[in-house]
């Protein structure tokens, strides 16, 4: 008898009955950038349509998000020059530009999920995710650094503290300095698996946060290991990391797979500025076309094993992804 895997495909009832991934604007997380100001958009050239947004403009782009399902945003600063310093001092102030959009945020949409980014890169002179003392990145004295700005955003109403940094032990640091803080209901997403990508350009303009000498090999996972990850998974879950992140999205699918067959906790991946920018080139050029590669894009990472996925094209893609229902 000859088998008929067509008959499955036949007609578009039959495909959705049978379809194995789901994808809506409720797996969405839309990065916002926040600069000073008031009423000012600055477009970003290497990331179309996207803007670094005064914190006024920035709640209206967190309202049309929310308005189109999407359920979650991560706020990250474009810091000035001028108060940027070796140690990433603006980082732990509760006026600072970050605890006053979370503040923003939460008063004007209390049910929104605001994530913030635990990084000094946006506030540090030298650029770099740690502290750099006599050239190097040293992981110890960075540490009370980054629990002390966690413990800052939540203050300011932070739903879930995101720690990009890469540093060994911060999760445990930021977990401790919640806690005593009073903070024990504040969500921590590692991002346990995050390369030393070549995909992060755009953002990197975004936020003017380029390491002024030297990269970010030594704290942040050598693409080509896999490995690597299981043992970053196993320390953060014992740290007491509630989700984890694989960064970038496409190109690591198979470490998606890996992270969400090891293990029980959520998994989100960030579908990243470079993987963006790409579908937008390509389509301003006519090789393709945005909406459905972009969906397809998002798709493969819920397919992969993405619970969360973190993407510059959520607005899009909740447009395009209620219009269909």
């Amino acid at each position: 008898m000859l088998e008929r895997p067509r008959r499955n495909r036949r007609t578009a009832g039959i495909r959705d009955l049978v379809r194995e991934t789901h994808l809506g604007p409720e797996h969405l997380v839309l990065p916002l950038f926040v600069q000073e100001g008031q009423g000012v958009a600055t477009p970003i050239a290497s990331m179309p349509g996207h803007a670094r947004l005064t914190v006024d403009l920035l709640v209206e782009k967190a309202h049309e998000a929310f308005a189109l399902g999407v359920p979650a945003v991560e706020v990250f600063p474009r810091i000035p020059e001028e108060q940027k310093d070796a140690r990433g001092t603006e980082s732990t102030n509760a006026a600072g530009l970050v605890p006053r959009a979370v503040r923003a945020l939460k008063q004007a949409l209390p049910e929104l999920t605001v994530i913030t980014d635990v990084a000094l890169d946006p506030y540090s002179s030298d650029g770099h995710d740690g502290v750099v003392i006599d050239g190097r990145i040293d992981n110890d004295a960075s540490l009370p650094i980054l629990a002390a700005m966690a413990v800052a955003q939540a203050r300011a109403g932070a739903d879930v503290v995101a720690p990009s940094d890469m540093m060994d032990g911060r999760i445990a640091a930021v977990r401790r300095a919640l806690d005593e803080a009073g903070f024990s209901d504040v969500l921590v997403c590692s991002y346990c698996c995050k390369y030393a990508s070549a995909f992060y350009g755009p953002f990197r303009d975004a936020l003017d946060s380029a390491p002024r000498a030297g990269d970010k090999k030594t704290y942040q996972l050598d693409p080509a290991n896999y490995r690597e990850c299981a043992r970053e998974v196993a320390l953060d879950e014992a740290e007491g990391a509630d989700w984890l992140m694989v960064k970038p999205g496409l190109p690591y699918a198979d470490v998606i797979r890996f992270v969400r067959d090891t293990s029980s906790l959520p998994v989100a991946v960030y579908h990243v500025s470079g993987e963006y920018a790409m579908l937008k080139a390509a389509a301003e050029r006519g090789w393709l076309d945005y909406d459905r590669c972009l969906l397809e894009s998002l798709m493969c990472l819920r397919r992969a094993g993405a619970d969360i996925i973190f993407t510059y094209g959520a607005l899009e893609a909740a447009k395009l992804l209620r219009s269909r229902r």
